[in-house]
């Protein structure tokens, strides 16, 4: 193993939180360290020394903290302010220890000592032995050392311990690739209680100071400092003015020196050059918090850059700059830290970087009566993201649905992994923003290189489980539904209308949104029939006509929701002189809890979405809690819910459809595993492959067939055989030994589509034909021919597209759609991120529009073309440097899946870790 630095390993440094939330430093040792790690050593207490070294004698201790810092040694730290708290590293073992399996030790300041220190650079000093290839580390421990066997038992590593009298052996497994589910499990799990405890002094701060709140009735200070005190925050609030002796009936301090001790939040408003100093000051007040209203920092690198030095050396949590301010509605903190309206409580938590996406979804909520639990408007996100937001929902019991909005991503994997944790206890929202290219694409291909940021995104968003809206209003409209009504058990759909337009115009929208009309039973269309008029309809949708009444219209709705094959119902309705026909619907609900939602549609209706008649359903029950906690479709007990009443039954429909969305993610995430790792795959063989095209091409570029062949062999992958031709005579030989009719394709760089390039000929199975194809190819593409290559031609079956490429910020990105001329013609694509789990597959072959023809459950073919793709997944999640790689086409048939093209660009590639905690200054 080489004991030089793995790529990027170097530039390790980033702030992360230690299990009680307090933010510390983690970077790489070296030797300008020796000190500091000598006197860690020294100070620690006789006892903790006999652990770490086996031995209660202080000799050699010196000798042992040169060498962590020297050339032989991987080693990192974790600094609170610029002191050393703990060290980590590992180095080559003595005789009798295979060579790749480097031991590794720990030593953690006393009074340091159980707070998640050794756990956080347990996980760091596996990150860099991974990307090192390093696959094993080996620790001896001592029996009596409990401490140090539970942080390695609850690591979520594979570990393997062997006791032999005293001495604990142990070895910690570490896969290649991506790590395992559990391992990041338990990750976020540390990674969610920390965050949580982090960010209690900005969200539950026993103090405030706000600074630099102005005697002018229009400053923004002024108002925040008015908005906290007059909502009755519980705990004592401050002002910090040089020349005033009150604030909004708030005495001021001169400086912030002259704060009591003990101030968690401190929300700056003062001018932007000012912030950098305000900040130092409050970090040496002992201010544990930062909310920065203030704008015009970020995009002043002087400005951010002294925020972020003085966020990183004293340790604070920070929300902004330039963002509209925080709030938490609970009634122990009553915190509204804003200069946006008032927000009343509620069940929905909601972060978004935008100001003005926050007022809307405010007034959204005010409306409706729903509330909020927590609102943070991040603003530049310098520190606190909505990826904290969610780490504190997952443990907060007030929050029953949550709202993001991101204009940007900074750990996409990580969201997805939190958003998938947070999606299985709530609803999970958001509101897309505008697709901009993510960069630049070296090459158009029919891989999913076509993806655009929006694609990428959305995989991201469907794999995790978040219910992505394009619309404001069609956030509150789903809000609505999933706050007030149980989850549809599927996606069979009953319409009731009073007029039969609007009722079929209700009908087309499910379907259009993928819902199903529900078939009645006979004996539901009796009953109905007994209840209407003879002039009614009591098919789907069902007609009742515009003279039945509230009763009537309640009679109906009733006898529709006891239908067993009805998962959900929309009841359209328009006021007539016979009355509002709406009005039955909150009695039936009521009457027959059926555990089934029920949406209404009111003709005419000015609102978006609005309660249906809430004074009669119960008002002020905003919320029943998010009733996917039972199974889909299981009775509902509480009391019953309010009625969402939608303007336009497309509303509803579209409302629903996302619903049906929840309930299948929901089914699918409680089964749902990670692919196991097919067998037959050489990574080595295929890492050979990419390190030799880089070493004769250190930019990169296209695979010549050979290595394409190569690669794709080594994935597992069966491949139609690749023959280079070198003359006439060499084609037609070959041509005669492979006996039957083949394939003449031209490599030609920068030629992705062979058949539009009219760059093959197939079907060749005459002397004539070969001779011709070849000496055609040259002639059409001349010095730009690299090679002319044969296949055997394939047999019949079903051609796909089966790639992968890598996404700059979200990792590789796996696509299958249909392929060869099929490609061009019909835009039938579907996506998904790696790692996949089986799901994610499924999920991808049965989006293809044209899946559940070519591959039903139960086809042999389904089996093999899934198997390709989670090679393909699996390898690009193996070896980064795959840029893409796109077969097409992949033949299956019921037999064999065979890869008959392919294409595969690398680049160079620094190998990162996204699944390390570490917050972004």
């Amino acid at each position: 193993m080489s004991t030089a630095a793995a790529p990027g390993a170097a530039a390790l440094r980033h702030r992360a939180l230690l299990a009680d939330g307090t933010p510390v430093l983690v970077r790489r040792l070296g030797a300008d360290d020796l000190a500091e790690v000598e006197r860690l050593h020294r100070e620690l207490p006789l006892d903790d020394h006999y652990l770490r070294f086996f031995t209660a004698s202080r000799a050699g201790s010196d000798t042992a903290a040169r060498s962590i810092v020297g050339p032989d040694s991987v080693a990192v730290g974790a600094f609170r302010s610029a002191r050393l708290i703990g060290v980590a590293h590992y180095r080559r073992s003595g005789e009798g220890t295979a060579p790749e399996d480097p031991e590794i030790a720990f030593a953690v300041a006393h009074d340091q000592q159980h707070k998640g220190v050794a756990t956080l650079l347990l996980e760091h000093l596996t990150s860099l032995a991974r990307l090192r290839g390093v696959r094993r580390l080996v620790a001896d421990v001592l029996a009596i050392n409990y401490d140090m066997l539970r942080v390695f038992a609850d690591a979520g590593l594979p570990v393997t311990r062997r006791v032999d009298g005293e001495i604990t052996h142990l070895v910690l497994e570490l896969p290649p690739g991506t790590p395992p589910r559990g391992y990041r499990d338990a990750v976020l799990e540390r990674e969610s209680r920390a965050d949580a405890q982090s960010l209690r002094p900005l969200l539950e701060p026993r103090s405030i100071v706000v600074i630099g709140a102005g005697r002018r009735r229009d400053s923004i200070g002024r108002s925040v400092l008015r908005r906290i005190v007059a909502d009755g925050f519980t705990g004592p609030v401050y002002a910090v003015h040089p020349h005033a002796a009150a604030v909004a009936g708030v005495p001021c301090h001169r400086s912030v020196s002259e704060l009591p001790p003990g101030v968690d939040l401190a929300v700056l408003c003062v001018p932007a050059a000012a912030v950098p100093e305000v900040a130092e000051q409050c970090g040496r007040a002992g201010v544990r918090a930062l909310l920065v209203i203030t704008s015009g920092i970020s995009c002043d690198p002087v400005l951010a850059g002294g925020l972020t030095a003085a966020v990183e050396r004293y340790g604070m949590r920070l929300v902004g700059p330039n963002c509209l301010g925080l709030v938490n509605t609970d009634p122990r903190v009553r915190l509204q830290a804003t200069f946006c309206r008032d927000a009343t409580a509620g069940p929905v938590g909601v972060a978004a970087q935008s100001g003005g996406v926050v007022i809307a979804i405010l007034a959204d909520l005010e409306r409706l009566g729903l509330g909020v639990s927590t609102l943070v408007s991040t603003g530049d996100g310098a520190d606190v993201s909505g990826d904290d937001l969610m780490l504190w929902w997952s443990e907060d019991d007030r929050t029953r649905a949550a709202v993001l909005y991101v204009e940007s991503l900074r750990r996409p994997r990580t969201f997805a992994e939190l958003a998938r944790r947070l999606s299985r206890r709530m609803p999970v929202l958001t509101v897309r923003s505008g697709s901009t290219e993510v960069g630049a694409r070296a090459a158009a291909s029919h891989s999913a290189a076509t993806a655009t940021p929006r694609v990428v995104r959305d995989a991201l968003f469907r794999q995790a489980g978040i219910l992505a809206v394009d619309r404001l209003s069609e956030l509150t409209e789903l809000l609505a539904l999933l706050c007030w009504q149980p989850l549809p058990a599927g996606p069979a759909v009953a319409v009731i209308s009073n007029a039969g337009g609007p009722g079929v115009l209700a009908v087309d929208a499910c379907v259009g949104y993928g819902l199903i009309p529900a078939e009645l039973t006979e004996a539901t269309r009796e009953r109905l029939q007994r209840v209407l008029p003879a002039t009614a309809a009591v098919g789907n949708p069902v007609d009742t006509t515009a003279t039945v009444a509230a009763a009537g219209y309640g009679e109906v709705l009733a006898a529709v929701l006891a239908d067993p094959g009805v998962d959900a119902v929309i009841a359209v309705g328009a006021a007539t002189a016979a009355g509002d026909p709406l009005e039955g619907v909150t009695p039936a609900v009521r009457a027959t809890v059926p555990g089934k939602p029920v949406l209404a549609a009111r003709l005419g209706q000015t609102a978006a979405v609005g309660r249906l008649f809430p004074g009669r359903a119960g008002a002020g029950a905003s919320s029943v809690g998010d009733p996917v906690a039972a199974p889909a479709g299981a009775d509902v007990t509480a009391a019953p819910a309010t009625v969402p009443c939608y303007a336009d039954p497309a509303a509803a429909a579209l409302a629903l459809s996302r619903a049906v969305q929840r309930t299948r993610w929901l089914a699918r995430a409680r089964a749902d595993t990670p692919s196991a790792a097919p067998d037959g795959i050489d990574v080595d063989r295929a890492r050979a492959v990419v390190a030799a095209d880089l070493a004769r091409r250190p930019a990169g570029g296209w695979l010549d067939p050979a290595a394409t062949e190569e690669l794709l062999r080594a994935a597992g992958v069966t491949v139609a055989p690749t023959l280079v031709i070198r003359t006439l005579e060499d084609a037609v030989r070959r041509w005669q030994r492979i006996g039957g009719p083949v394939a003449i394709k031209a490599d030609v760089p920068g030629v992705l589509h062979k058949s539009a390039a009219d760059a093959v000929f197939t079907g060749l199975d005459s002397r004539r034909q070969v001779l011709h194809a070849v000496r055609e190819l040259r002639s059409r593409f001349g010095d730009r021919l690299r090679a002319v290559v044969m296949q055997p031609m394939a047999g019949h079956g079903t051609e796909l597209l089966v790639g992968v490429t890598s996404d700059p910020l979200c990792g590789p990105l796996l696509t299958v759609g249909l392929g060869g001329v099929n490609t061009d013609l019909v835009d039938d694509r579907a996506h998904c991120l790696v790692p996949v789990t089986d799901g994610d597959v499924d999920e991808v072959l049965a989006a293809l529009r044209a899946g559940p023809r070519l591959f039903p459950p139960d086809a042999p073919g389904r089996g093999l073309a899934r198997d390709v793709a989670v090679r393909l997944a699996r390898l690009a999640d193996l070896v980064p440097e795959l840029a893409e790689l796109e077969i097409n086409p992949l033949v299956v048939s019921g037999t064999a899946a065979i890869a008959v093209d392919g294409r595969v660009r690398v680049v160079p590639a620094e190998p990162a870790d996204p699944w390390l905690r570490r917050l972004p200054t």
